[in-house]
C-alpha cells in the first residue's frame, strides 16, 4: 500500500487461481509477491499509481458444476460404453449380425490368391510321403465324382506334424498353389483376443466365410496355440478353451461342414486336446519328418537354383555332411554359402563355401579374435587328435572328414567331423561301443 501511494509500482500480475499478486517496483529491479485481500479499491489505486497490468480473465465456475463435470460426467460416459459393449456381446452370443465390436470378433484370415509365382509340389523336396498324402486331397477337390462313386467322403481335417523347420507351412502353400479352390490362411495365435469370447467369434466368422466359398481349404498354422488340452484347472485360460470348443463344434458338430477341409500344422502333437485329434475332426495325420540323405540332396538342389554354382559342387557330399539338418537349416546353409562367396568377391558358390556354411550352422562362426596360448592350442590339438585316432583305428566307424582347432562362436575350441557314407537307421553293439570309445578318445 505504501509503494502504491508513492507511485512506485511497475508491472502487476493478479493471479486469482493461485490467490496471489506478483508485482515489481517502478524500475523493475525487484519482484514482490503478496496474498490476495478483500480490497474493492485495489484496482483503482493501482491504476492511479500508474501500474501496468497483466494476467488472465478467469470466469468463476460454481462448485456444483465443477463436481458434475469432474466426477459425474466421466462415470456416466463409462457406464454408457459398458452398456453398449454388453449389448454387442449379447448379440454376438446369440448369433447377432452386429457382433464384430470394432472388428475384434471378425476373422482376419488371409485368402490366398492364385498367382504364377505360387509354390507348387515340385518346389518342395525331401517329403515325398507327405506330398503323396496331400496330392490326394488336391485330386479330391479337382475330381470329387471319382471318389463319391465308390462312397468315400472327403476328409474333414489333415494335421501336419513334425519338428520345426521341416516344411509344414511350405507344404500348405504348395497345396494352395496346386488346388484351384479358395485357400484361407490363419495362425492359431490370431484367434486369441483380450476379451473372452472374441476368439470363438473369429472361429465362427472364419467358417462362415469358408462355407460360403466351399469347396475350400482352411489352413491354421501353429494350432497348438488354441488346441492345447483342457485341464479344467482354476484360473485356466477361458478364452483359449472357448475358442477350442467353438473350433471342435465347427469341425464336427450338429451342423454338417460339407466342402471345407481343415489343414493344420503343429510341432507339439502331444499337447493337443484328444477331442481335436480324433477321427471325424482330423481324419488324417501327415508326418513331416527330417529329410534322409536323398531328401537332403534334393532340398539342397531346390534351394541352390537361386544361386550361381561352381561346376565342381557335389551335393551328395554336402548332404552327407549335413546329417540331421532340417529343410530350413539346409536353406540357411545355401544362403550362408552365397554370403561367403560375396565376402570373398566371387560371383559363384564353391564346394568350400558350402562346407564352411555347414560348419557355421553346426558350430557357429569362426572367432577371429580368440587368441589361445601355445599350451591351450596343444591341449585342444591333443584332444581332437584323440577323437580322430580312435575313429581311424576302428573298422565300423564313420570316416573322419575334418579336424580343426579353430574356436567357434558356439563355444567349441575345436572339433572332429565324422561323415557317414549313407543312411544309418540301426546300430549294433559293436558300433555303439565304437562310438563311446570315439567320444571318450579325446
Amino acid at each position: 500500500m505504501d509503494m502504491t501511494a508513492e507511485e512506485n509500482i511497475g508491472q502487476v500480475e493478479i493471479n486469482q487461481s493461485d490467490n496471489e499478486i506478483i508485482f515489481t517496483d517502478k524500475d523493475e529491479t525487484a519482484i514482490y509477491k503478496t496474498g490476495m485481500v478483500d480490497d474493492p479499491d485495489l484496482t483503482q489505486r493501482l491504476y492511479d499509481s500508474g501500474a501496468r497490468f497483466s494476467g488472465q480473465i478467469i470466469e468463476q465456475t460454481s462448485p456444483l458444476l465443477t463436481f458434475l463435470l469432474t466426477w459425474l460426467l466421466p462415470i456416466a460416459i463409462f457406464i454408457g460404453i459398458g452398456q453398449y459393449m454388453s449389448r454387442k456381446l449379447m448379440n454376438r452370443a446369440s448369433g447377432g449380425a452386429d457382433s464384430m465390436i470394432f472388428g475384434m470378433g471378425k476373422s482376419n484370415a488371409k485368402v490366398y490368391v492364385k498367382s504364377s509365382e505360387g509354390i507348387r509340389f515340385s518346389d518342395v523336396a525331401g517329403e515325398d510321403e507327405a506330398k503323396e498324402n496331400l496330392s490326394e486331397i488336391v485330386d479330391y477337390l479337382h475330381n470329387p465324382a471319382k471318389y463319391r462313386e465308390i462312397g468315400e467322403s472327403m476328409p474333414k481335417g489333415i494335421l501336419l506334424v513334425g519338428p520345426p523347420g521341416t516344411g509344414k507351412t511350405m507344404l500348405a502353400k504348395a497345396v494352395a498353389g496346386e488346388s484351384n479352390v479358395p485357400f484361407f490362411s490363419m495362425s492359431g495365435s490370431e484367434f486369441v483376443e483380450m476379451f473372452v469370447g472374441m476368439g470363438a467369434s473369429k472361429v465362427r466368422d472364419l467358417f462362415k466365410q469358408a462355407k460360403e466359398k466351399a469347396p475350400c481349404i482352411v489352413f491354421i498354422d501353429e494350432i497348438d496355440a488354441i488346441g492345447q488340452k483342457r485341464d479344467g484347472r482354476v484360473g485356466g485360460n477361458d478364452e483359449r478353451e472357448q475358442t477350442l470348443n467353438q473350433l471342435l463344434t465347427e469341425m464336427d458338430g450338429f451342423e454338417s461342414n460339407n466342402g471345407v477341409i481343415i489343414l493344420a500344422a503343429t510341432n507339439r502333437l502331444e499337447s493337443l486336446d484328444p477331442a481335436l485329434t480324433r477321427p471325424g475332426r482330423f481324419d488324417r495325420r501327415v508326418p513331416v519328418e527330417l529329410p534322409d540323405l536323398k531328401g537332403r540332396e534334393e532340398i539342397l538342389k531346390v534351394h541352390a537354383k537361386k544361386v550361381k554354382l561352381d561346376e565342381s559342387v557335389d551335393f551328395s557330399a554336402i548332404a552327407r555332411m549335413a546329417s540331421g539338418a532340417s529343410g530350413a537349416e539346409l536353406a540357411n546353409i545355401v544362403n550362408e554359402a552365397a554370403l561367403r562367396a560375396v565376402r570373398e568377391n566371387r560371383s559363384y558358390v564353391t564346394q568350400a563355401d558350402l562346407e564352411e556354411s555347414i560348419e557355421v550352422v553346426i558350430a557357429g562362426y569362426q572367432k577371429k579374435n580368440a587368441i589361445l596360448t601355445d599350451q591351450e592350442k596343444k591341449v585342444v590339438a591333443y584332444h581332437e587328435i584323440g577323437h580322430a585316432l580312435v575313429a581311424a583305428k576302428q573298422s565300423n566307424s564313420a570316416p573322419v572328414q575334418k579336424i580343426t582347432i579353430v574356436p567357434r562362436t558356439s563355444g567349441a575350441l575345436g572339433y572332429t567331423m565324422q561323415v557317414e557314407e549313407g543312411n544309418h537307421y540301426l546300430m549294433s553293439q559293436e558300433e555303439l561301443e565304437n562310438k563311446i570309445a570315439t567320444l571318450t578318445g579325446g
